[in-house]
């Protein structure tokens, strides 16, 4: 299969890359400038282009048999409007773009996976999520519903729409755990606010695996949770960590006042949390290879000085 990535050279982006490759697809990575002398692996090429703004790669997607959407600026930063206007746009005109260059493709059967987020079901406390749950409410419930119809559009010209709403991505180089593990080595680690949030994750290998058997398979549409069977709350992610890293945790937990002072807005929300189960996923017979975050930590920390 012939597959356009958005956001292919980013954290999950090069996971997911190599996944498909080693199954012996043929890649186009978008990228906003090229790096001349980058390695590339068969079956793999750039294309230089800004996918915020309609351009000539528009033109490569309908060469190609699937379109993953990864692009998508981080929302680990402290929410300014500006920063929420860059969130926004980074997603939407992206989608917006990559649904309008499908219309050309002809009568080829596609397949479009977007990404999208389980913020998408707002803060929820201890009710379980699964894909039949209704949306939520909040910057990123709604942000994240934006995203996803704008991605639905492409069902009007024909295209097989896989909506994949990721939980808190954990993997080696970037992400949470770049920003987790300073504190921890440091001895510092700690819960946020209580610590009964619930904390939904996936290890970025099981993503991988899980974005390439959706690509895989022409039978699944619509919304899947991209998260691992068992959530777990606040305070055991702490506990585990610590533990993984040889740094057992006995700081105080990190009050809500504060989180807020430093972080602002997005410090509220790493005080709330969501219990998202991968009901479809697991209904089609996908298999997690690190259902457990002990495992998942284990596995990503093992050469961790």
């Amino acid at each position: 299969m012939k597959i356009f990535i958005t956001g292919g050279t980013g954290f999950v982006g090069r996971s997911l890359t190599a996944r498909l490759l080693e199954s012996g697809h043929e890649l186009t990575l978008l990228t906003r400038s090229l790096a001349h002398g980058r390695p590339l692996p068969p079956g793999a090429s750039y294309l230089e282009g800004d996918p915020t703004k309609e351009g000539a790669w528009q033109e490569s997607i309908t060469r190609h048999d699937g379109v993953v959407n990864l692009a998508g600026a981080s929302i680990f930063r402290r929410w300014t409007d500006a920063a929420k206007q860059v969130m926004r746009e980074s997603r939407i005109l992206t989608t917006t773009h990559i649904v309008e260059a499908l219309k050309a493709r002809g009568t080829n059967q596609t397949h479009l996976l977007s990404a999208s987020a389980v913020g998408y079901y707002g803060f929820q406390e201890d009710e379980a999520l699964d894909e039949q749950s209704a949306a939520g409410k909040g910057f990123l419930a709604d942000l994240a519903g934006e995203w996803e119809s704008a991605a639905l559009k492409a069902t009007e010209s024909g295209v097989r729409v896989v909506l994949t709403r990721f939980g808190v991505v954990l993997g080696e180089g970037g992400g949470a755990l770049e920003k987790m593990i300073p504190l921890f080595k440091w001895w510092l680690g700690s819960p946020l606010g209580n610590g009964k949030q619930w904390f939904s994750w996936i290890h970025r290998q099981d993503l991988a695996n899980a974005l390439a058997f959706l690509l895989e398979h022409d039978n699944m549409d619509g919304p899947f949770n991209c998260t691992a069977p068992r959530p777990v709350r606040n305070e055991e992610m702490t506990k585990i960590l610590g533990e993984v890293l040889g740094k057992p945790t006995f700081m105080p937990a990190v009050p809500r006042l504060v989180l807020n002072a430093v972080l602002g807005e997005f410090g509220s929300i790493l005080l709330k949390g969501q219990k998202v189960l991968p009901k479809k996923l697991m209904d089609a017979g996908f298999s997690f290879r690190f259902p457990e975050l002990r495992g998942a930590l284990e596995d990503l920390l093992a050469h961790s000085p």
